[in-house]
């Protein structure tokens, strides 16, 4: 569902697929090919959420910010994540069911592990392997982690044809 609060309506760029389980409301912008699936949340009453090109959110991950917010290009934001973050770099991968507090920047093709809590304001630098329970910076990305996150980005930005022409998602209007 696609829902205008307080003036504010999604602006979805015609070429991203937003499924018809998702919940979208406020002042959202989803770039081109970029992709929402089922069970997601992303609420936009407290400042603006911008999603940049090639990204995916996928099923049941939540997105709410208490600013301004940017994802970037090329983002996989894994199963049931939790996202408070102010800015995720470009190519970054959030693992299945991860929470970013309020406030928290990842620089670009990073990877937070699965199931990993990164605490408020917490800051970290692009390519950053971030991992724990307060998330800690262990390193660098390794290149197989890479492939990993170009892999993954990719895949979704493939799935959009196959669900769109199958008549799934929405057309980027609100409901009423």
């Amino acid at each position: 569902m696609i829902r205008s609060l307080d003036g504010k309506t999604p602006v979805i760029d015609p070429t991203a697929f937003v499924s018809e389980t998702a919940y979208l409301v406020g002042d959202i912008e989803i770039g081109p090919r970029s992709s929402i699936w089922p069970g997601v949340v992303i609420r936009a009453d407290s400042g603006k959420i911008k999603i940049g090109a090639g990204t995916n959110i996928q099923d049941n991950s939540v997105l709410h910010a208490d600013a301004d917010a940017v994802i970037g290009d090329d983002v996989t934001i894994g199963h049931g994540v939790v996202c408070h973050a102010r800015v995720i770099g470009n190519g970054s991968l959030l693992g299945n069911n991860c929470t970013l507090n309020d406030g928290v920047v990842i620089g670009q093709n990073s990877l937070v592990a699965a199931g990993s809590t990164l605490t408020e304001n917490s800051v970290y630098e692009d390519n950053a392997l971030v991992r724990g329970t307060p998330g800690k910076a262990l390193g660098v990305v390794k290149e197989r982690h890479t492939e990993l996150m170009k892999r993954a980005a990719a895949s979704y930005v493939n799935r959009i044809a196959r669900y769109t022409d199958a008549g799934l998602g929405h057309s980027g209007q609100p409901v009423s």
